[in-house]
Formats: C-alpha cells, structure tokens, sequence
C-alpha cells in the first residue's frame, strides 16, 4: 500500500495559529452522470493520529473505503459533503459547481459549530476554484496530491467518495441501464452506449454529452436524446 497521508502540512499551519484546518477535496468532476461532490474535513490542534489506513479515496478499494470511512468521522471534528446537481454544472459549468458545492459543504461544517471564518483550507490541486464561490474571503491554500499526502484532504476525499457513491448506486436502482451502480456515472463504453441507445436521462450532464468525441463511433436508436 502507498505510503500513509501524515499531518505535517496540518500541523505547520496550528503552528502558525491556525485555529482550524479544513481539508477539501472533489468526487465526480469528469463523471457524466451525477451531482460533483466536494468533501470537507476539518480538523483541530491536539487531533490524533489519523486512522491507520487512510488514503487518498482513489487508492483505496470500495471495501477499505468502507471502513475508513467511519473512522475518519470519528477522527476530526466534523465533516460534510457538499453536492452541485448536474443541471447546475450544466448552467454554470463544473468550475463554478465545484465551488457551489464546497460552499453548501463549508456551510454545513458552521451549522455544526466549526469556526470556518478563522480557518484555514487546504484545497487539493493547483487551482483555487473555491475563492470565487464565497461571499466572504478564507485563507485558502491549494497543494498538488494534497489528497494524497495530507491527512485532511485524504479524509475529505473518503468521505466524498463513499457519499457520492452512494448516490450513484441509488439513482442506478432507478435508471439501471446505465450501469451507475458499476460506473458511478463515469463515460464507460457500456454507459456511453448505453446513452447512445436510451437516451440521456434527468441525471446525465447533457451539455457533457454533446461533446464531439464522447459518443463517436456509437449510433443513437431512433428517437434518443444525446
């Protein structure tokens, strides 16, 4: 197994006097199908060690996820996910959604008593989608494999992970020609061919569909909407 996220970037920023760390990180930002989930995980000086087997949530099994995933709950102080329906992503376009939903996430966490206004984020990548979202500044910092290396941002990609698959797998008892309870709403070839036959349905980013190269080489039936 890959080497184990740790809290040394965390523990800079308590160092400095942060009060508060929140590591964020996105699920589902290039799936066609299905909301884009944003992870929040926030932390506070003197926090444990993290659980043993935390890991960026792409390396960890659906099984492993599983059980992480409790434990990441019980580890920090709070945790939400906040979610961006594929309608908005289609009318705003996926930067703006992922900001969206980091807010609802960030929103969630004051609800539960976190101090967000005095913490400080860290944002997984090398982009800063979320500053534009706000209506009021945070002290945002964005790490490249921050989901990989930091132990907050691993959390909040577990976390995300195991709630927005939950949701492919719900909307895939009700759509399931798709294959969302396999795919998670990703552009497989059998999704894709799946889209090709039956049509793009109310949970499909359908501005996504159109695009040139996504269902080349594939022939709607008659009557499909793609």
């Amino acid at each position: 197994m890959s080497a184990a996220p740790t809290l040394e970037v965390e523990q800079g920023f308590f160092a400095a006097g942060a009060p508060v760390v929140i590591g964020v990180d996105e699920v589902g930002r290039g799936a066609i199908a299905g909301v884009v989930a944003v992870g929040v995980c926030a932390i506070l000086p003197g926090v444990d060690a993290p659980p043993a087997r935390l890991r960026d949530s792409k390396l960890l099994s659906p099984a492993r996820r599983a059980e992480v995933e409790p434990l990441v709950h019980a580890w920090a102080a709070a945790v939400a996910v906040g979610e961006a329906e594929p309608a908005e992503i289609d009318e705003h376009g996926i930067v703006a959604a992922l900001g969206m939903a980091a807010r609802r996430g960030l929103i969630a966490l004051h609800e539960a008593g976190i101090d967000v206004g005095a913490s400080t984020v860290l944002l997984d990548g090398s982009h800063d989608w979320l500053t534009p979202a706000l209506s009021s500044p945070l002290r945002i910092l964005t790490r490249v494999k921050a989901d990989r290396d930091c132990a907050s941002v691993a959390g909040a990609s577990v976390v995300a992970k195991q709630h927005r698959d939950a949701l492919m797998v719900a909307d895939h008892e009700r759509w399931p020609v798709y294959g969302w309870s396999g795919n998670k709403g990703y552009g497989s070839p059998d999704h894709l061919a799946a889209v090709a036959a039956h049509g793009a349905s109310p949970r499909h980013r359908v501005t996504w569909l159109r695009a040139p190269s996504l269902l080349d080489g594939l022939d709607p039936a008659p009557g499909a909407t793609v």
